[in-house]
């Protein structure tokens, strides 16, 4: 997410890096976890290269996923200083309450918490779009904390339903139920191609794919 100069980077999967460097980012301004599964996270060692140059970078998520982060990375938030400044990201953490709006970045985001089949995620909405991954069910409570969205960009698996999260039809209903502007699905498989998708969707929503950028200034 990017607004008036600033960049947030949601979750630290393993390719981050890779990502960063194709995107042309060379720095972010905060980091945002949805949770701390492998898949979102294993990727934070890459944060040295955005932290150590710009200052300690400040990260936001769940109180319990913060946690389990910092027991599985010790070596990073242990409070030692790295013996050449550059052998571990500088990390901040800074636990967000879900429900809450809080100003990060100069933008306010707001902290949704969803299920995840045995746990539960965070979700978070910027404004006018929202970002959802490893969603399995969205509360009514959180469809109306949705409405308004230009945007929004939720996960969707397979065709049949998971025990953790949407599939895509589900992702479908609750893509129609917010009734953004826009949905973009997320966290796909290679099970279904891209064209096998956009041609099956309906209108509205659309599968993401490596390096999209949407800017909504365009509307």
């Amino acid at each position: 997410m990017e607004s008036a100069g600033k960049r947030i980077l949601v979750d630290t999967p393993p390719e981050i890096r890779l990502q960063l460097v194709k995107a042309g980012v060379a720095s972010v301004d905060a980091v945002l976890f949805t949770h701390e599964h492998a898949d979102h996270v294993h990727g934070i060692d890459d944060l040295r290269a955005v932290s150590v140059s710009g200052g300690t970078l400040p990260v936001y998520g769940p109180g319990g996923a913060l946690r389990e982060i910092e027991r599985r990375f010790a070596y990073i938030f242990d409070g030692t200083p790295a013996p050449d400044q550059s052998s571990k990201p500088d990390l901040a953490i800074e636990e967000i309450e879900p429900g809450t709006t809080v100003p990060i970045a100069g933008m306010p985001v707001q902290a949704l918490q969803f299920d995840h089949g045995r746990m539960n995620v965070f979700g978070y909405r910027f404004g006018r779009m929202a970002y959802l991954t490893d969603v399995k069910r969205v509360s009514g409570a959180a469809i109306e904390a949705l409405t308004g969205l230009d945007l929004l960009v939720i996960n969707a698996l397979f065709e049949k339903p998971h025990p953790a999260h949407l599939s895509i039809p589900e992702a479908i209903d609750v893509a129609r139920a917010v009734g953004a502007k826009r949905t973009v699905l997320t966290h796909l498989t290679h099970r279904y191609s891209h064209a096998h998708l956009v041609e099956r969707l309906p209108e509205g929503v659309e599968p993401a794919y490596d390096g999209l950028v949407i800017d909504l200034a365009e509307g």
